[in-house]
């Protein structure tokens, strides 16, 4: 091989040695922003697997939440110890905090940091509604006998305290962070300030900026995947992961206030679409509302009771508009309907707010006295199909006749009868009407 070729050699040789030492020099940052919920646990999976796919050599998560589903949380947990790739949590900006299940995740986290005047903590199960699982029933023999017995209630949230308590010990003995604070935090509520999160090793650095931070974790060994690595977060290029319109959509209709919408627009909808078949944009909308209501709500931590109240609320409230009950179902439906609302979501930081529910019973009610004033109303007209329509028409009459004859009512011709003698051509109007035969007499010319 010629001197020539020997040089041009060495650029490519060069570049295939520089190509995966470049891949290894970038950073995923993913947002973790709001409640965690499906949509969260989605965005924060997909970027974990995108960082193993293209070799990164850090993943960040940019965490500020009140908390969140147990489900989605745990989901995140088991990424986050799968991960090929070195993943710190970083609670940011100023202000933010990582609550309840913001600071399992924060435990779980092969690095740990926070900025200043940030907090976390509050890590205390929350009852979620619905039916209950097997996990949730007191085992007989176990509780529940004897006078000094806790009730099945308080068996069953000391059972998901300390399921809590030792999955976040767990993931503390893992990492090697403070595991008797972690327990605290889930027995007592406590919080902690980034300064004192420092001071307790429940965090590894305080950085007031993702640069202070990758300078802060560079040269930190961490054990990924069983195996030790050294953290090399130096002059890393910061590329941010944006959520797919997939993630986009699910978490907006996952959205408290969203769902609540939905599931009303979906009730409403199919009952108008009842009341007056054949309509087709009603049911159509209401029944699309109603599933992805449906879909939303098994995302979301639902009492399965506000559901019920809600939906007897409802029918209560549209039941006013047939029963003469003076107003009792329709107050009766809107109290059921409120409580059912306010009831419906109660895991912490995911729940319906107050104006959305009292603005929907508000138009629920109006709508309820709507209907009810128009049914008054429309009983209030006279007829206007059937033989009772014809009382007070007018006509003439066929023949000459003092008694009984032959009258033309509205293009049709009637037998009647009349107290004044009448003559063909007549006019004649309509007094009542007894079954096949009218009662009619001569009308007042003016």
């Amino acid at each position: 091989m010629s001197a020539t070729c020997r040089l041009l050699l060495i650029p490519l040789l060069v570049m295939c040695v520089a190509v995966p030492v470049l891949a290894d020099r970038e950073a995923l940052l993913i947002p973790v922003k709001g409640p965690i919920g499906a949509a969260t646990g989605e965005l924060v999976v997909r970027g974990i697997d995108e960082a193993a796919e293209q070799a990164a050599a850090l993943v960040i998560l940019e965490m500020d939440t009140p908390g969140g589903l147990d489900t989605a949380m745990r989901r995140i947990v088991k990424a986050i110890l799968a991960s090929p790739v070195p993943v710190v949590t970083y609670v940011s900006p100023a202000g933010a905090r990582a609550a309840s299940a913001g600071t399992y995740i924060l435990y779980a986290s092969h690095g740990a940091a926070m900025a200043p005047a940030t907090n976390l903590g509050a890590a205390t199960p929350v009852k979620v509604g619905g039916l209950p699982g097997l996990g949730d029933r007191t085992p007989a023999g176990e509780e529940g006998e004897g006078e000094d017995a806790e009730p099945a209630k308080d068996a069953m949230e000391r059972k998901r305290v300390n399921d809590a308590v030792a999955y976040i010990r767990g993931l503390a003995e893992l990492r090697g962070r403070n595991a008797a604070w972690a327990e605290q935090a889930v027995r007592e509520s406590v919080s902690l300030s980034s300064s004192a999160a420092l001071e307790k090793d429940v965090i590894d650095v305080v950085a007031g900026s993702i640069p202070e931070l990758l300078e802060a974790m560079h040269g930190r060994t961490v054990q990924v995947a069983g195996k030790e690595q050294r953290l090399d977060a130096g002059d890393l290029a910061v590329n941010r992961v944006e959520p797919g319109w997939r993630t986009r959509l699910l978490s907006i209709i996952a959205h408290p206030n969203v769902a609540y919408i939905l599931l009303m627009i979906g009730i409403y909808g199919l009952i108008f679409e009842l009341a007056n078949p054949g309509a087709v944009i009603p049911g159509t909308i209401g029944a699309v509302s109603l599933l992805l209501a449906l879909y939303a709500l098994q995302v979301l931590s639902v009492d399965y009771a506000g559901v019920a109240l809600i939906l007897l609320g409802v029918a209560l409230m549209t039941a006013e508009a047939f029963a003469p009950s003076f107003g009792v179902l329709g107050l009766g439906g809107l109290a059921a309907f409120l409580f059912g609302s306010v009831i419906l979501m109660d895991e912490e930081g995911v729940a319906v707010s107050l104006p959305v529910v009292f603005i929907t019973g508000a138009l629920s009610a109006g709508l309820s006295i709507w209907v009810v004033g128009r049914l008054a109303a429309i009983r209030r007209k006279p007829a206007v199909s059937g033989t009772k329509r014809l009382v007070g028409a007018s006509g003439t009459a066929r023949e000459d006749f003092d008694h009984s004859g032959h009258v033309r009512v509205e293009g049709e011709v009637w037998q009647a009868d009349t107290c004044a003698p009448l003559r063909r051509g007549d006019a004649v109007r309509v007094l009542a009407v007894d079954g096949l035969r009218l009662e009619v007499e001569p009308e007042k010319q003016e």
